[in-house]
């Protein structure tokens, strides 16, 4: 197939127009939600743009845009702090923590987190406040009038049916994680999920009441929508893990590829990742490493690729995959989590049931023998993305909903 035929797509169906009435005309304007507001984020300065992917930064600059007064919280403690909260941890009957997370879900360190948060907005006069994740809930606040919501990706009783670490908790922490996880949900005024399979979670498992729980999306980073033409008859594979490079599916993915290339020589894969990541890729044909890279690059490998395979192990979302459908790019990935969602339960790309080197090597054979499914599915990728997921969609949602 040509490049420029390769380029080929339908159309996009016409949705007729809601029909005119006078109740529209007259219908009243919906009211906001707060016209001042904080973002808190316990990882970091929710306005800067390397705190959680984004996401706080951007859901911020949004609301922003609307109209409405945003200010960001750190509600996050020192070194120090986290220091003694690990001896806690342990003193608690915990046993020892194999990460900061699992130090900052106990009750004292959620509730300092809430203290410092609380103290802060009293000091700036804040009546609203918008959480980026649960470890900073339950408020201490609710009695001074100021009301909560959240934003989140996932829940703790979610994770638990993939996360790759779960064996460094002892059952005693993970029924007081979600004993934790339930108060901090029943604690605040409204919930925004990413995806709309946390919110029938948090309904079915949590007994939340529907109409508290929106699921309102996510958006995405700098990448910008791909129009040219592109070859999906060049077995170009991409795979993006800046952290984290085993739970994102690295060691599965390296070994699914040499699998792979025995029965197609041709294949390549260009891994992107932090330094640290290097160890986990020895040498091998095929497969090209590339450090850190200018966004710009990046976006280059994401439009020259045929597929991303990304088989996550426990990401609850994944923005790698929204940005690799706005280029054209379908996507490979486990049916677990947000993906399923996020392609529509195969329409534009591929779902392994398994995390199996082999299961999924035959998927990335399957689906690089047929360009034009290729093709197919990176057009209604990128018109489902575009459609459906953006950051200004977001804070309506979240603003108006």
């Amino acid at each position: 197939m040509t490049a420029i035929a390769a380029q080929a797509a339908p159309q996009a169906p016409r949705h007729s127009a809601q029909p005119y009435s006078p109740a529209h005309a007259y219908a009243a304007a919906p009211s906001r939600r707060f016209e001042r507001v904080a973002v808190s984020s316990i990882f970091g300065d929710p306005m800067d743009r390397r705190t959680w992917s984004a996401a706080p930064y951007n859901v911020a600059s949004c609301l922003q845009k609307l109209g409405i007064a945003v200010e960001g919280i750190h509600s996050g403690g020192t070194r120090g702090e986290r220091g003694l909260l690990a001896l806690h941890y342990m003193m608690t009957g915990y046993g020892r923590p194999h990460s900061s997370e699992a130090v900052l879900r106990l009750d004292s360190a959620r509730r300092k987190a809430a203290e410092r948060l609380a103290e802060t907005a009293r000091r700036r006069r804040i009546r609203h406040i918008l959480h980026t994740g649960t470890l900073d809930l339950p408020p201490v606040d609710r009695e001074d009038g100021v009301k909560h919501y959240l934003y989140c990706d996932q829940t703790w009783a979610l994770s638990l049916a993939h996360r790759t670490d779960l064996s460094d908790y002892s059952q005693r922490a993970v029924d007081s994680f979600e004993e934790s996880e339930r108060a901090a949900l029943d604690s605040v005024e409204h919930i925004f999920t990413f995806g709309h399979y946390v919110r029938d979670h948090m309904i079915a498992h949590y007994g939340l009441p529907p109409e508290k729980v929106t699921a309102v999306g996510s958006g995405m980073g700098q990448i910008e929508p791909y129009d040219q033409p592109k070859d999906y008859s060049r077995p170009h594979l991409l795979f993006v893990a800046k952290h984290l490079f085993v739970a994102k599916g690295g060691n599965l993915l390296v070994e699914a590829f040499r699998i792979a290339q025995a029965e197609r020589p041709d294949l390549l894969l260009n891994i992107v990742g932090d330094p640290a990541s290097a160890g986990h890729v020895a040498t091998h044909p095929g497969i090209h490493f590339h450090p850190h890279l200018p966004w710009r690059e990046l976006q280059r490998l994401y439009r020259v690729s045929s597929l991303l395979a990304q088989p996550m192990l426990n990401d609850p979302w994944g923005q790698v995959y929204l940005e690799a459908l706005l280029s054209r790019t379908p996507v490979i990935g486990l049916r677990r989590n947000g993906l399923p969602e996020i392609v529509e339960n195969g329409q534009h790309g591929f779902l392994v049931e398994d995390a199996d080197p082999q299961a999924l090597a035959s998927t990335i054979l399957d689906a690089l023998s047929d360009p034009q499914r290729l093709t197919e599915m990176g057009w209604s990728g990128q018109q489902h993305v575009l459609q459906t997921y953006s950051w200004d969609a977001v804070a309506n949602r979240i603003a108006f909903g």
